[in-house]
Order: structure tokens, then sequence, then C-alpha cells
């Protein structure tokens, strides 16, 4: 069954990630809950963060631990608070887990704030939907109160009440850190755990510069914390097959390295030539912002090969790489970036039109595209894995086949003993 339970623990950017990452969460929203008003807007919150009403659960009441009744709540204007509301398969992930979260990663226990983020609209709450999450939010409060108190903190603060009306944040608050990964995410937990176990820390192989060109991946620890990471995995790395070493690793296992980007998002991915970053990126790449930046860093910017791939050029007619591939031994051309099988030189034949030409592609591996530019209608062929453009396809093939007239510049060869694909 899916549910939804809503969280404050001060800036939703921060929040948002750290369940996002939960496996069993469906999905998570930035938003607006608690106030008194209507349509609230980022703006609106902000500019009300230091008003003073009795309709706020105040920290002498300590309203959220104990079965008193709410103080009755004036006619004054009550703030919303920033939230996420967290809808999640209660069959793969428990709302108790959740809410232990919630307690864990922030202070529940500071009045109106977290950290240096001070006004109402950062304090602490959870908007429950059923009684069940009501009972559990209570029991895991007081639970936490008494670890807390061990450690010297004082009482906890947070309002604890059925959700009334939740508003979703603006468009560019959903997703902040996805889209700004150097984004403003601080940590106000009190380092105060319902485990205090201490976790022994995983042991990584050391990973050593190789020479030459490298991609290496830098993975959270624990990697399956970190969600990003995880789709970057199942979007990248596992159907990579380039002929550039990518490599996933913790940060805590590199030595040797040159690396100036700083690594505290993940994943963060570095481009390195020699052991030296030559260019990073702090946060996910989808396929084609990473088959981008590879472009960029295997085929040089101002080439040829470049600018087929990504402008949708033309190699020359009997270019230096046709004529190289153009009688090559039995084998594969794939991809130049992600080395993934694109042709056959079984279905390869001679055009005489001064380009590779083959009858049929990889299944699967390519994609067609209407491409009416400079006044032709045709049709252009792109490659599934990068993205990147290949060439074009004509009805004008041997025996009534098609004919896939290709750019060898964004290919690669392999002898079909070393087919890897």
């Amino acid at each position: 069954m899916v549910l939804e339970i809503v969280f404050a623990a001060g800036c939703f950017w921060g929040v948002e990630k750290n369940f996002e990452k939960i496996d069993g969460v469906v999905e998570v929203t930035s938003g607006y809950a608690g106030g008194s008003y209507p349509n609230p807007s980022y703006d609106e919150v902000l500019k009300n963060r230091n008003l003073q009403s009795s309709g706020f659960i105040s920290f002498l009441e300590n309203i959220g631990l104990t079965d008193k009744s709410e103080l009755e709540v004036d006619k004054m204007l009550v703030n919303h608070t920033e939230v996420v509301k967290v809808s999640y398969n209660s069959e793969k992930v428990s709302t108790e887990s959740l809410i232990k979260n919630f307690w864990e990663i922030h202070d529940p226990t500071q009045v109106n704030g977290q950290g240096a983020d001070i006004g109402n609209n950062y304090r602490s709450a959870l908007y429950w939907t059923t009684k069940n999450q009501e009972a559990i939010a209570l029991s895991t409060g007081q639970k936490f109160q008494k670890l807390l108190t061990a450690k010297g903190h004082g009482k906890i603060v947070t309002e604890i009440k059925q959700l009334d009306k939740f508003w979703p944040a603006e468009d560019y608050h959903q997703n902040y850190l996805v889209k700004n990964p150097n984004g403003y995410c601080p940590n106000h937990a009190t380092g105060v755990k319902f485990d205090q176990s201490i976790k022994k820390q995983v042991a990584h192989e050391i990973v050593k510069p190789l020479s030459g060109m490298e991609i290496l991946v830098i993975e959270a620890e624990d990697k399956g914390s970190c969600l990003y990471c995880l789709q970057f995995e199942k979007n990248v790395t596992l159907k990579y097959k380039g002929s550039i070493p990518l490599r996933s690793t913790p940060m805590t296992a590199l030595q040797g390295f040159d690396l100036k980007t700083p690594t505290w998002a993940t994943p963060t991915i570095f481009f390195i030539k020699d052991g030296k970053e030559v260019w990073a990126q702090q946060g996910y790449m989808s396929p084609s912002e990473f088959y981008k930046a590879l472009g960029e860093f295997k085929l040089g910017k101002s080439s040829e090969a470049f600018d087929v791939a990504f402008n949708k050029a033309t190699d020359g007619r009997f270019c230096k790489q046709y004529d190289i591939f153009k009688n090559t031994p039995d084998g594969v051309f794939v991809d130049k970036l992600s080395g993934r099988m694109l042709f056959d030189t079984r279905d390869r034949f001679n055009s005489k039109s001064g380009w590779l030409s083959f009858t049929k592609p990889v299944t699967g591996e390519v994609y067609e595209k209407a491409d009416n530019s400079f006044g032709m209608t045709r049709t252009e062929i792109r490659s599934v894995s990068s993205d990147i453009h290949l060439g074009h396809v004509f009805n004008d093939g041997p025996n009534g086949k098609s004919r896939y007239c290709i750019n060898a510049t964004v290919l690669e060869f392999i002898p079909r003993k070393n087919d890897k694909n």
C-alpha cells in the first residue's frame, strides 16, 4: 500500500534529497504545510518567517510528545513551514524507519529554525495522514527524547499533528539538489541515532591512476544510500563499453590522483588523463550529458568527429577514416564513445558513395529521426546509447534493401575474435 506522510526538518532541499535515497520511497515532493492561509508561495512563507502566533505549537507545551489537546488557535496568521511529502510503499519500507530517519537527520530541539536557518518556516514538524503514523511518531519521539537527554540535548519541540493541507512548492524547488549539486544543503543532525552501535567501516580496494585517459565515478561509501549513484550506474555505467576505462569507487579508496573538484556531492564524475583531472561534474549526469562531456574529452571539441557526432556534420567523401574502414577484416563497428556495437561487416557493402554503407544496423542499437535540414527530407540515424549522430538511411540499397550511410569518424572497429558485445 502506498501511504503519504509529511516532514519538516529545515530547508526542504536537503530533506528531499535524504528521503529520495531510501528504498521503498515512491516519490518525494517539496512544499508547504502547517499554515493558516491558502496557496502559499516561497516568498510569502519567507516573508512571514518571524510571525509570532499562538497558533504554533510552542516549545513550552511540547505538544508533539504528549497526549494533551492542542492549544486553541486564535485568529492570527499562522505561517507555513517548508516540508516534504513522502509517498512510500509500506510493504517495502516501514513507517517506523521513515520516522526514525526524520528524527535523526535534524535537530528537533531547536525552536523555529534549524542551525543558521532561523524562522518559523524552518520549524520542526511531522504531519501524519494515518493514526498509525501518529502513534509511531509519538512513541519514537519519546524514545528519541531519552537518547537526546542522555547526550545533553534539550526537549523536543516538534509539531506533530494531522495533515490539513499540503501545498506543492514551485517547480524550481523540486529536485533542487539534482539540478544544482553545489546547492545549499546543510547538515543539522544532532548526531544522536536510535542504533548507537558503531558500524564497521567497509574496506575498499585501493584505486590508483591508470596511464592515459580514464573516467572515475565517485560514489557514496555505501552506494545503496545514494539514489543518483544508482541511477547513473543503471543509465550509464552498466551500458558503457567504451575504450576509455570507467571505474566507480568511493573517494576514500583513491590514491595518487591529482583532483581539484570537491567530491562531497555523489556521484562526481571525473575525466582524467595520467592521474590528473581534466574536467569533472558534481552530481548526476544524464546519458546525453555524459556522452557530450566524453565527446569533448576523447574526440576534442574542435575535431571533425565531434562535429559529426554532436552538430550533425558529415564526413568528407572518401575521408581518411573511410579508407581505413572500407576493407577491414571480419568484425563489428561500435559507437566511438559508448563502445556499443552498431554495425556488422557482414552487412557492409560498397555503395561507391564515399561513405560506409550497410544494409542494416544491429537490432535495438540505433534509432531513426526525421531530418528536414538543408531543404531535404531524410531519415537520420542516431545511436541509442550515446545519442550521437551517425548518418542517414536511404532506400537504394542492394536487392531492395536499405542503405545505411554512416560517418566513419564516429565509429571504431573491433575484429570478430575480439568482439566483446
